[in-house]
């Protein structure tokens, strides 16, 4: 082997040797710093959660007053038909007022059941929306990262 071929193998080498350390502190940079990421990502996780946890909980409360007014009012409903049952004379009344129960009950259920529906779909929509921008959060971050 000649100098020449000698010093110019010397010089690929040392060239890869140090484009190899380059790339390595460039990897275990980006290593790092994705490593600092995850513990943000972390802590904005369970932020998330404990959001969407208590946007559920007051919601469930809000639900919940919504339906013990909605029996009381049930309850009240039901004493003054069994007042009015007493007070049916003829079997054709008796009759026109249990159509005209059914009617209403019928009404009441489908009036109830589609606010009941629709309160619940936003809930669960409002609960969802903390951990949904949690999400997009994380996979900016990471990709930034990256």
């Amino acid at each position: 082997m000649t100098a020449r071929t000698a010093k110019a193998k010397k010089i690929t080498a040392e060239t890869l040797t140090a484009d190899l350390q380059g790339k390595a502190k460039i990897a275990y940079a980006k290593g790092t710093a994705v490593a600092g990421e995850l513990g943000t990502i972390a802590k904005g996780n369970v932020g998330a959660v404990v959001a969407s946890g208590k946007i559920l909980g007051a919601g469930l409360k809000e639900l919940g007053e919504g339906s013990v007014a909605e029996g009381k009012q049930a309850a009240q409903t039901f004493v003054a038909d069994l007042k009015a049952l007493a007070a049916v004379k003829t079997p054709k009344d008796f009759f026109d007022f249990q159509v005209k129960l059914a009617k209403r009950n019928f009404d009441t259920v489908v009036a109830l059941g589609g606010k009941n529906g629709k309160a619940i779909g936003k809930l669960a929509s409002d609960a969802a929306e903390p951990l949904s921008a949690q999400v997009k959060a994380n996979v900016a971050k990471l990709r930034k990262a990256a």
